[in-house]
């Protein structure tokens, strides 16, 4: 069965940077949308960027400008670049696989989640 794995995350000061991977376990990678989701405390969990299949990407608004998805298909991985980072980015980060990409929105596939990692943002 397929499975993602994340890693990345972490303790930065506000204005820093992260970078996170989510690295799938099968060569069909390369054929499936991705999106980044996160969720903080007591709220909902909330797609942050998505990449299609053909390198197609969106963003939330609250990281546009800072934030870059991108994915290696030689490597069956999806990253998030995290620039500027900002107290409010503090959450869990989720990775999502094999969703659908349609209409510039990205609908989760709700069987292949990743491991969430940890991003804490200080003030």
């Amino acid at each position: 069965q397929v499975h993602l794995v994340v890693s990345g995350g972490g303790l930065v000061q506000a204005g820093g940077s992260l970078r996170l991977s989510c690295a799938a376990s099968t060569t069909i990678f390369s054929i499936n949308p991705m999106g980044w989701y996160r969720q903080a405390p007591g709220k909902q969990r909330e797609l942050v960027a998505a990449i299609s299949t053909g390198g197609i990407t969106n963003y939330a608004d609250y990281v546009k400008g800072r934030f870059t998805i991108s994915r290696d298909n030689a490597k069956n991985t999806v990253y998030l670049q995290m620039n500027s980072l900002k107290p409010e980015d503090t959450a869990v980060y989720f990775c999502n696989a094999g969703g659908r990409y349609s209409g510039g929105s990205y609908y989760p596939n709700v069987g292949l989640w990743g491991q969430g990692t940890q991003v804490t943002v200080s003030s």
